[in-house]
């Protein structure tokens, strides 16, 4: 079996020394292992990503001697994130959560200052229809874990 690591800078910046050492130690092993480097540029973030950043990235990754055998871009593969979202919704493995990022900042919070690791408690799996509804209908928009 053959490895396959990835590098999945975002075009939002230069890269810098943090991600020159991680694609580096990543182009090592897959090469160590006779393995395949994947270059995966992160451009979801669409208002900051530029080509120009993207052009960078593959200038600067060429230049240091770090060719990738595969190159992707993650915004055009949207569609076939959202089929294994629905696919996962459909199955039962994702399920709808409604808290705010202050509600989950409050609950990391609390369990740092006891001592605990900040792990999510899955309160939402809890959630009756109604609940879900009323927030729903608060204009809370759910996120999938």
């Amino acid at each position: 079996m053959s490895v396959k690591v990835r590098f999945a800078p975002s075009p939002t910046g230069k890269l810098h020394v943090g991600n020159v050492r991680t694609a580096l130690v990543n182009w090592m092993f897959a090469k160590g292992q006779g393995g395949s480097f994947v270059l995966r540029i992160d451009d979801t973030d669409l208002a900051r990503s530029t080509p120009e950043f993207e052009q960078g990235i593959e200038d600067d990754l060429t230049w240091l001697g770090m060719l990738w055998d595969e190159r992707h871009n993650q915004s055009k593969r949207f569609d076939r994130y959202e089929e294994a979202a629905t696919r996962l919704k459909a199955s039962g493995r994702l399920y709808a959560c409604y808290e705010t990022s202050e509600e989950l900042d409050r609950r990391r919070k609390v369990q740092l200052s006891r001592g605990l690791p900040p792990i999510y408690d899955r309160a939402s799996l809890e959630l009756t229809e109604a609940e879900k509804a009323a927030y729903e209908a608060e204009g809370r928009r759910p996120h999938w874990r």
